[in-house]
């Protein structure tokens, strides 16, 4: 049969594979969680939840009766794995999952890495 893989790659450019193992379920390397759907990059806010981080995603927003951009945010709620080493002021790449409680259906798939 199929042998069960220790760690999987979500295929996500930008995103390096965490030196450290979990046992979470919710964990996208460790896991049976699947990524899917849009990926945002925030700042991270608050991490006083446990297991889950806060980040806000700062957007432009078109004004099309002023015909301008106008700056916007967004708090989003992220689960964050123990294999991930995230702390307040930290940039993040999150992705879009299934729903994971009531308020969070991102995961945090790491802090971007330079590309080029």
């Amino acid at each position: 049969m199929g042998v069960k893989k220790e760690v999987k790659n979500p295929g996500i450019p930008g995103v390096s594979i965490p030196e450290k193992k979990c046992n979470d379920p919710n964990c996208p390397f460790h896991g049976t969680i699947k990524v899917r759907g849009m990926l945002i990059t925030g700042k991270v806010v608050s991490d006083k939840m446990d297991g889950t981080v806060v980040v806000v995603h700062d957007y432009l927003y078109y004004d099309k009766k002023y015909k301008r951009y106008e700056k916007r945010k967004s708090k989003i709620h992220a689960h964050v794995s123990p294999c991930l080493d995230v702390k307040i002021g930290d940039t993040v790449i999150i992705g879009e999952t299934r729903p994971i409680s009531k308020t969070v259906s991102f995961v945090v798939l790491g802090k971007p890495t330079a590309q080029g």
